[in-house]
Parts: structure tokens; sequence; C-alpha cells
């Protein structure tokens, strides 16, 4: 699949902003499968500077300072990206026990943002482990069960347990509060989806990007009407490597999935950090648009 996302995210402010920094990270990195191109950053009002920082994790920061007043900023991500599909059908392929993964990741000798051993202890907001949601987890995460299996089963328990609502938690909401309600958004999803593997000694990540959403029979496509998604990537061993699973939607990562950024938690790969000078209060709106193009003809 090729795909045209657009990306714009406006600030708005109850009084002038003076020196305000922000961090970016919206730009795709590169993943197996997926090819990104003709990628554009537009900024309004023009920053005063605008650079590439490195992140410990598997992301692309862009900081922006903003040295004059203002009440608005408008931030706009555009790029083209190409998915292909997997190789082979990673549910049916051989995969090894929990117990084995666990054991290779413990004694992995590589550190770094895709090493699976930067991912298995708790993080910032995927601080909640082992405790009720390990507890809960270990139903379908056995010691000898093949990983790809065991893991493809807690994310449709996951699925099936949880109610889907956007009204019911916070970005800063910690993961506990959304199990315990059984109810949240994606990301709460891939938090305690994260926990609960993390609890049992399994490298678990969590993946910021975009999910190409399908209007209803007889609807037209809105513009605009997609949002950032949120996913899990578990290591299942170096054959197999990080496969995601998205609990949200009960589903394998594929050619609908578009990888922006991996980290250990949300706070990793947030779209958008900074601060900013000033006593203003501040409203945002997000809108992004992930339009399907037609494959070009060889």
């Amino acid at each position: 699949m090729i795909y045209n996302v657009t990306h714009t995210t406006t600030l708005f402010y109850s009084n002038l902003v003076r020196l305000a920094r922000f961090n970016l990270r919206l730009r795709p990195i590169d993943w197996p499968g997926q090819t990104v191109s003709d990628y554009r950053l537009d900024v309004s009002p023009a920053p005063a500077d605008i650079r590439q920082k490195s992140s410990p994790w598997l992301a692309n920061e862009t900081r922006l300072t903003l040295r004059d007043p203002i009440t608005r900023l408008s931030i706009t991500s555009r790029f083209r990206a190409r998915v292909q599909p997997p190789a082979f059908d990673r549910a049916q392929a051989p995969s090894p026990s929990i117990a084995q993964v666990r054991a290779l990741a413990m004694g992995w000798p590589a550190v770094g943002p895709g090493s699976p051993a930067s991912y298995l202890f708790a993080s910032p907001i995927a601080a909640i482990w082992p405790g009720e949601i390990g507890a809960w987890g270990r139903q379908w995460l056995s010691d000898e069960a093949p990983v790809m299996q065991a893991a493809i089963a807690l994310m449709q328990a996951l699925h099936d347990e949880f109610a889907f609502d956007a009204a019911s938690t916070s970005p800063d909401q910690p993961p506990i509060d959304a199990f315990r309600a059984r109810r949240g958004v994606c990301q709460d999803f891939t938090h305690v989806m994260i926990c609960a593997l993390r609890a049992i000694g399994l490298p678990a990540a969590y993946v910021s990007g975009y999910l190409r959403t399908i209007p209803p029979p007889g609807m037209p496509r809105l513009v605009g009407a997609d949002m950032m998604h949120a996913w899990v990537a578990l290591w299942c061993g170096p054959d197999l490597g990080w496969v995601g699973l998205d609990p949200t939607n009960a589903t394998l990562v594929t050619t609908d999935h578009i990888v922006v950024a991996m980290g250990r938690d949300y706070s990793d790969v947030a779209p958008l950090d900074g601060v900013f000078h000033g006593g203003a209060g501040q409203t945002m709106t997000v809108s992004a648009d992930v339009e399907p193009v037609e494959e070009e003809v060889a």
C-alpha cells in the first residue's frame, strides 16, 4: 500500500507566549517493509531555530525554538509511505516459547534503541507491574507457550474484555486506571498489554504511528478524520524479531499501519511536547489524513 499522510497540530494560547521550545516526533523512522519519501514539515509562524536531535529511542526528533511572542502555532507534517506486506504469516510461523524468548532477551549482548534489552523493565508510564496487570496476563502467558500464539491470545482477550471509550482517559493517566475500568483508547490498551508482557520478562515496546481507516459501506471517506494510533511491538526472538500487535483492533500489524516511532511508552515518543514562558492557557486541535494512493503502474 502507498499512503499520503498529512498531520496538522494547532496550538492556541489565551495570552501572548514568549520563548517556546517544542520537540516533535512526527517524521517516520526507517522500519522493515516501510519506505518513506517526500517528507515536509511546515511551521507557522516560522521558528527562530529548527534542528534535528538525537533520541535514545527509535524516533526522529526535531527541536523548534520560537523567540517572538505568539498566540497561535500551527505544525503540519506531510509524507508519502509505501508499506509492504510481511514476507510470511507470522501467526503461523514456528515460534520459540516464552521461556526461551525471556532467556534470549535477558542475555542479549547489544544495547540501544532497537535492542530487546531496552524494553524489559518498567518505564515512566508502563510501570504498574507485576501487580494486577501481570496476574491477569499470566492466564495466557505460560512459560511453555509459543510466544507468538500466546501474545495473540493476550491481545484478543484485551480486545474482548475492554471497551473503547475516547472520553474515559487522559494522556497522563496510568495504565492501571484503564485496566480497572476495563475501558480506554489505543494508548491505554497498548500500555496495559506492555505491562502484562514485561511482567513475565518479555521485551515489549510502544509504537506510535497511523492506521488506515475504512469508512462504513456507502459512506465517503472523511478528510482529516484519522488520528495517530498506538500499538505494541513484541520481540519474539532473533528469527521473528519485532512483531506488531494492535490490541485496539485485535490484529497483527500489516499494511494498514504506518510506523512513526518506537519507545518504552508514550512519554518516549509523544508527537509533541515542550515548554514555553508565560501564564497563558493552552488548547490544541489535531487532525490527520491517511490517504491511500493507487499503486503506480510499472
